[in-house]
C-alpha cells in the first residue's frame, strides 16, 4: 500500500490562495484570512501586496507562548468580519457551517476534511437505509450535519460544550431540525467502552482526535496513550458491513502510523495517505500544503 494524498475536492467557498514563510493565506466565502502555519516552510508565490491585503490577520500573543493570539481586521475587512466576534457562513453541497475565527488560530472549520466529507457521501448508497454513523471528537459539527443530510443516523460526540453549541448552530443553519442527530457531551474514549459493553453497532465510525486533551469530567485524553484502545473499541462496534475513519494532527504520526492502526480491523481493506490544500496560486504542477494525515477502512463494500 503507497501512501496517498487525499486533496481537497471542489470547494467553491474555500480557497488556499497562497502560502509560505509560516503563514497561509486562505479565502473563506468572501473574507480573506492570513494565519500561520507551520508547515509551509518555503517561499510565497504572491507578492507582499496580496498578503497585507488580507480582511482579518492572526497576531500571536507573546505571554502566552505562541498558543493564543487575536485576530486584527484590515481597512477593507466586510462587515461580517469585523467586531469583537466575527462570524459569517460558508456553504458545501448545500450544508451551511459557520466560520467563526477563535483565539487560537482556528476558525470551526478545517477545509481539508472535505476530502472526507466527499468520501461519506459516496459511501452512503452501499450502507442501506438510515445507516449508523459515530462521529467523535466531532468538534464543530461539519462531518456530523454533512453525512446527517446524506441520510445517516448520525450521533455526534465531543467533550467541548462550547463545540456542541456550534455544531447545534451549523445544524440549524443548514436546515435541519433540533433532532435531526444525537449531540451528546461525552469522553469518546468513555462512550465507546459504554457503547461496547451495550452491544451497539454502527455503519460508519469518524474519529478526528486531538493530540491531547480532556474530557467533560476530566478525563484524560492522549494520543498515543489512547489511540489503540479507541480503535479496538471500534472494531467492536463496527458493523459487517461499515468503515472506518481515522484522522490525526497529532505531531509524530504519519499515513503509515494510522493504517498500522485499523490493520487490526478484519475482512476489509485500508487506504492512507495526507490531507492536503492545493494552492490557487502558481504554475501547474500547483503546491500542495499538508494539512494532517487520514486512514480510511472499509468493510463489505466498495466506494
Amino acid at each position: 500500500m503507497d501512501p496517498a494524498v487525499f486533496a481537497q475536492p471542489e470547494f467553491p467557498d474555500h480557497a488556499l490562495l497562497d502560502s509560505g514563510a509560516g503563514e497561509k493565506l486562505e479565502r473563506f466565502g468572501v473574507v480573506v484570512l492570513r494565519r500561520p502555519d507551520p508547515q509551509a516552510l518555503w517561499s510565497p508565490r504572491l507578492g507582499p501586496e496580496a498578503w497585507e491585503a488580507a480582511h482579518l490577520r492572526f497576531e500571536r500573543d507573546a505571554d502566552s507562548g505562541g498558543r493564543r493570539g487575536r485576530w486584527l481586521a484590515g481597512p477593507d475587512a466586510p462587515a461580517a468580519a469585523r467586531g469583537a466576534e466575527p462570524s459569517w457562513t460558508v456553504t458545501w453541497r448545500g450544508a451551511t457551517l459557520i466560520v467563526r475565527p477563535t483565539p487560537f488560530k482556528h476558525v470551526g472549520l478545517f477545509p481539508e476534511q472535505a476530502a472526507n466529507w466527499d468520501w461519506l457521501e459516496r459511501a452512503r448508497p452501499a450502507l442501506g437505509d438510515e445507516p449508523r454513523l459515530l462521529s467523535l471528537f466531532g468538534y464543530t459539527g461539519a462531518a456530523s450535519v454533512i453525512a446527517a443530510r446524506a441520510g445517516y443516523a448520525v450521533t455526534h460526540v465531543d467533550a467541548s460544550r462550547t463545540s456542541l453549541v456550534w455544531t447545534r448552530e451549523n445544524a440549524s443553519a443548514s436546515g435541519l431540525g433540533a433532532d435531526a442527530f444525537r449531540v451528546l457531551l461525552e469522553d469518546a474514549l468513555a462512550f465507546c467502552r459504554r457503547e461496547v459493553r451495550r452491544g451497539s453497532t454502527y455503519a460508519g465510525i469518524v474519529m478526528d482526535p486531538p493530540h491531547h486533551g480532556r474530557g467533560p469530567k476530566g478525563e484524560t485524553w492522549q494520543f498515543e496513550e489512547s489511540i489503540a484502545e479507541l480503535v479496538g473499541a471500534a472494531e467492536s462496534l463496527l458493523a459487517p458491513k461499515g468503515f472506518v475513519l481515522l484522522s490525526s494532527y497529532a505531531f509524530g504520526t504519519s499515513p503509515a502510523t494510522l493504517a498500522g492502526l485499523l490493520a487490526r480491523l478484519p475482512g476489509g481493506r485500508v487506504e492512507a495517505g495526507e490531507l492536503a490544500l492545493r494552492e490557487s496560486a502558481g504554475a501547474e504542477p500547483r503546491r500542495l500544503l499538508s494539512a494532517g494525515f487520514c486512514a480510511r477502512f472499509a468493510r463489505g463494500f466498495e466506494v
